[in-house]
């Protein structure tokens, strides 16, 4: 479908600093920490926070594992736990599991690629997204954000070896106004969705086993 916002706007992931963005925000704690709990990885976790959901721009109101790298995006550069540019100043495969919170939302090229170089193989993955059907998007229409749905999004994580996960894509967050109570609506009308991947390399295929040929004949002396 096509991009609600076209222009990207160099302060477009800021709405996520107002009312209106942190009540999304407020909504994916519960997953963010389920997630946390539920995979303890030898290696830091990453955790990419359009805006951090407490007072301070370096740390979130949920704790991250001990060891996290947390980075927010400031137009073209990173800051929160270190200060950088892409690429990421992270080893290959140095990163246990990966959080990416709507710091795609602004359409920011060259960050996805950069989360598969660094994840782990067996790593996991969660993208938090906006969703373009939500009747939420009034709330954001004119930030210079812009909304994709879940099937383009699993497009573009599949074509980086990043394969879905049993659960299917999750609806979450408000509807129409932050932090109502929301009625019974179809799930697809939240205003975030949340897409579960793991980092999965082609096993290696042992050669197959070299058969020997005695050649039949007269021992020498």
């Amino acid at each position: 479908m096509p991009v609600l916002q076209i222009s990207r706007q160099p302060d477009a992931l800021a709405w996520f600093d107002t009312v209106k963005g942190r009540s999304v925000l407020a909504a994916e704690q519960q997953v963010i920490g389920a997630a946390f709990a539920a995979r303890p990885a030898r290696q830091p976790w990453l955790w990419l926070a359009s805006a951090f959901t407490s007072q301070s721009d370096r740390e979130p109101a949920l704790a991250a594992p001990p060891g996290s790298v947390l980075l927010r995006p400031f137009r073209d550069r990173y800051t929160g736990s270190i200060q950088c540019t892409l690429p990421l100043p992270l080893a290959d495969e140095s990163v246990g599991n990966l959080i990416v919170q709507h710091v795609l939302d602004d359409e920011r090229e060259g960050l996805l690629e950069e989360c598969e170089r660094v994840l782990e193989p067996g790593g996991r993955l969660w993208l938090f997204a906006l969703n373009p059907w939500s009747p939420y998007r009034a709330r954001w229409c004119r930030s210079g954000l812009a909304a994709r749905d879940a099937h383009y999004w699993h497009l573009r994580l599949r074509r980086l070896g990043l394969q879905p996960c049993d659960s299917d894509v999750a609806y979450l967050g408000p509807v129409w106004r932050p932090a109502a109570a929301v009625p019974r609506v179809p799930s697809r009308l939240r205003v975030a969705c949340v897409m579960e991947v793991e980092k999965r390399t082609a096993a290696l295929v042992p050669p197959a086993p070299v058969g020997r040929h005695w050649q039949a004949g007269a021992a020498t002396a």
